[in-house]
């Protein structure tokens, strides 16, 4: 039986590639973007295309109603973020702290909700989340990105112990800047 990866905020960069390389091994392919091109990519590679925000719950929960019922599973979850707001770290507005929060953490959190009970049924599952190497030594020209993906550390750890029980695995991998 095949296995089902599924992709939020993957329609470009490093999530699009992911995608690209499962499909190759065989796995069913699901994308999720907000510009359309995680739904070209899909279609492409003969999966599900849906375009919707993961800063959006609703467009979460749809797109997981519409991978459950064409593949009746999610095997791998793969949480992509895009760019938040960079600049001085004192000159950062408030929305734009709150906006990076939402980029680089509360989409992990999000996603985690909807398909952990999915992934709980199964009794398996992986969830990869694409942070930053400068997680742990932040990056100054990035200081929504630190802060935040410091916090998704924090998190994914919290989550990793709470759900190993579950056969559920969650880890942030650490790239660094890529073209």
């Amino acid at each position: 039986m095949k296995k089902t990866a599924v992709f939020i905020a993957s329609g470009s960069g490093m999530g699009a590639d992911a995608a690209k390389h499962l499909s190759l091994k065989g796995f069913d392919i699901a994308i999720m973007s907000s510009s359309g091109k995680g739904e070209r990519l899909a279609h492409e590679l003969g999966g599900l295309g849906f375009t919707g925000s993961n800063l959006i719950t609703n467009d979460i929960e749809n797109f997981f109603e519409k991978v459950l019922t064409k593949f009746n599973k999610v095997d791998v979850l793969v949480n992509s973020a895009g760019h938040g707001p960079k600049g001085d770290i004192l000159e950062i507005s408030d929305k734009d702290w709150i906006k990076g929060m939402e980029v680089y953490l509360l989409n992990v959190i999000r996603s985690s909700r909807i398909v952990t009970p999915i992934m709980q049924k199964q009794k398996n599952g992986a969830i990869i989340n694409i942070s930053t190497f400068a997680t742990f030594e932040p990056e100054r020209f990035f200081p929504t990105s630190g802060v935040f993906r410091s916090g998704l550390a924090s998190f994914t750890k919290l989550y990793a112990d709470k759900y190993a029980k579950y056969n559920i695995r969650m880890n942030n991998i650490l790239p660094g800047f890529i073209n």
